[in-house]
C-alpha cells in the first residue's frame, strides 16, 4: 500500500514549499508548472506570471524551491473572485472531482477564516495578501501534483509530524499581528494539527500552507508503524534562517499492508480494527479464572477464551485470550492486572471481516403451546443483492423452551427448523 509522510518539523508549512516537495514525486512537474502559469489568462490585473522548479543546496542538501516571478495589481479582490478565477480554472483541468473538491475546500476554509477573523459576511471579505494569484497556485498546484500520485483516487494515507509555528510578529495590511497569524490561526482550532510554539521569531506556517495540510484525510502526530521509503524529496522556501533549517522533507513509499481498498469484494466495507489481549498465568486457581470470565463477560468485550498451557519450569498454566475494540485496550489491561495479579499483557490491533447479523423472533409450537424463539441471520449486502451465510436459532431460547417442555434440545432445534426456509425467503424478498 502506498503511503506518504509530511516531515514539517523543520520548516512548518507553506504552499510554495509543499508544492516544490510534491513536484519532486511527479515525473512531469515542468507540464504542471505550465498549466498553472496559465493562471494569467483567468484572473485579471495579471500582466506576468513564469513559476520555475529550481534545485538548490543548502547545508550540502539538495533542495526543491519554487520560483514565481509575478507582476499583479491584486488591491480589492473578494473571495467571490477567487472562488469564481479556481473553478473556471478547475472546469478546464483534467484533473478528478475528487481533487477538484479538495482545492475547493482549502480555499474555502481561507476564506473562511477570514470571515471569522473580521466579524464579516464572506461576500464582504476582501483577501489582500491572501488574494494573490500565488495563493491559487499554490491550491491548484498541490491538488494535480496529489491527484497525479493518485492520492485521492487510491486514498493513500497521509502521515503528519507536528509543525512550529515559529514566533514574533508579522506585518500584514491590518499592521503588525503576533504569530501565528489570525487567520491561520482559525484554520488550525478547527484542524486536528499538532502544533509547538518557537524554535525561532519568524512566521513558520502561513494561512495557506495550513489550509493544504488540515484538509488532507491524515494521520496527525504519527509515522507509519512500518514503511519502505522509496523516494525523499526536500524542499525549501523563500526564506533563510540562521540557526533553523527551513527545511521540508516528504516520504513516498509503501507498507506490507494489504491494500484493501484495491479489492472489488463485498467483504472489503465490513473490514473493521479490533485488538487481541493476550497473558499467561501460571498460578491462578480455576476458581479466580470462572469468576474472571464472569466479569468480563459483562465488560464491552467481544470474546474472551482460556487455554491451558505450559509457562516455564513446566508449570502447569493458562493463556488468556480477549478480543476488544481499540479503544477499550488500556481501560480492559487494567481490569486484568488487577482480577488475575499478571505482571504484563500483550495486544496487537489487527484488521477483522465481521459480516452482518440480525435476529429475528418466531413463534413455534410443541405440545399446543407457543413459544417465541430467536434465530440470529447472518448475511452478506453486495451489489447482486443478499447473500445469506447462516440462520441459527438462538440457545439460550433453545434452554428454555427445552426446560419448559421437557424435550431435549436436540429436539426442540429439530423443531426449530422447520421455520428457516421460511425465514429465508422472507428475508432476502424484504431486503
Amino acid at each position: 500500500m502506498r503511503i506518504l509522510y509530511i516531515d514539517m518539523y523543520n520548516s512548518g508549512i507553506s504552499g510554495d514549499m509543499f508544492l516544490a516537495s510534491l513536484l519532486g514525486l511527479v515525473p512531469e512537474d515542468n507540464s504542471i508548472l505550465t498549466e498553472l502559469e496559465d493562471l494569467q489568462n483567468y484572473l485579471s490585473g495579471v500582466s506576468k506570471l513564469n513559476i520555475k522548479l529550481v534545485h538548490t543546496e543548502h547545508t550540502g542538501i539538495q533542495l526543491n524551491q519554487l520560483k514565481i516571478d509575478i507582476k499583479e495589481t491584486k488591491e480589492h479582490r473578494t473571495a467571490k473572485t477567487l472562488q469564481k478565477t479556481l473553478n473556471d480554472f478547475l472546469n478546464n483541468s483534467k484533473i478528478s472531482h475528487q481533487a477538484k473538491n479538495y482545492a475547493n475546500n482549502v480555499l474555502n476554509s481561507l476564506i473562511q477564516a477570514e470571515s471569522e477573523v473580521h466579524g464579516e459576511l464572506i461576500e464582504n471579505i476582501h483577501l489582500h495578501e491572501l488574494s494573490s494569484v500565488d495563493t491559487l497556485i499554490d491550491i491548484i498546484g498541490v491538488a494535480i501534483a496529489l491527484d497525479k500520485i493518485k492520492v485521492f483516487e487510491k486514498k493513500i494515507p497521509i502521515y503528519c509530524s507536528k509543525i512550529p509555528l515559529g514566533g514574533g510578529t508579522v506585518n500584514t495590511k491590518h499592521g503588525t499581528l503576533a504569530i501565528p497569524a489570525p487567520a491561520t490561526l482559525k484554520i488550525l482550532e478547527k484542524s486536528k494539527l499538532v502544533t509547538f510554539g518557537g524554535p525561532i521569531d519568524s512566521e513558520l506556517v502561513t494561512p495557506t500552507g495550513a489550509a493544504l495540510i488540515a484538509n488532507l484525510n491524515s494521520n496527525f502526530l504519527q509515522y507509519p508503524n512500518e514503511m519502505r521509503i522509496n523516494k525523499s524529496i526536500y524542499s525549501t522556501g523563500q526564506k533563510k534562517f540562521k540557526n533553523f533549517l527551513n527545511i521540508l522533507r516528504i516520504f513516498y513509499g509503501e507498507t506490507e499492508d494489504t491494500d484493501y481498498s484495491e479489492f472489488n469484494h463485498p467483504l472489503q466495507k465490513y473490514i473493521e480494527k479490533v485488538a487481541i489481549l493476550e497473558t499467561d498465568v501460571d498460578d491462578v486457581s480455576g476458581e479466580i479464572l470462572g469468576n474472571f470470565i464472569d466479569k468480563f463477560e459483562k465488560e464491552d468485550v467481544l470474546d474472551i477464551q482460556i487455554f491451558p498451557n505450559i509457562t516455564k519450569k513446566n508449570r502447569p498454566g493458562h493463556s488468556i485470550k480477549i478480543l476488544c475494540y481499540p479503544e477499550l485496550i488500556f481501560k480492559l489491561i487494567e481490569r486484568m492486572t488487577q482480577e488475575l495479579g499478571t505482571l504484563g499483557v500483550r495486544f496487537n490491533i489487527i484488521n477483522r471481516v465481521c459480516i452482518n447479523r440480525r435476529i429475528e423472533r418466531k413463534k413455534i409450537e410443541i405440545n399446543d403451546k407457543l413459544y417465541d424463539l430467536s434465530y440470529k441471520i447472518s448475511f452478506i449486502e453486495s451489489d447482486r443483492g443478499i447473500k445469506i451465510v447462516n440462520i441459527k436459532p438462538e440457545y439460550d431460547d433453545l434452554k428454555m423452551i427445552s426446560d419448559d417442555t421437557g424435550f431435549t434440545i436436540k429436539k426442540v432445534q429439530l423443531i426449530a427448523q422447520a421455520k428457516i426456509e421460511q425465514i429465508y425467503n422472507n428475508f432476502t424478498k424484504h431486503k
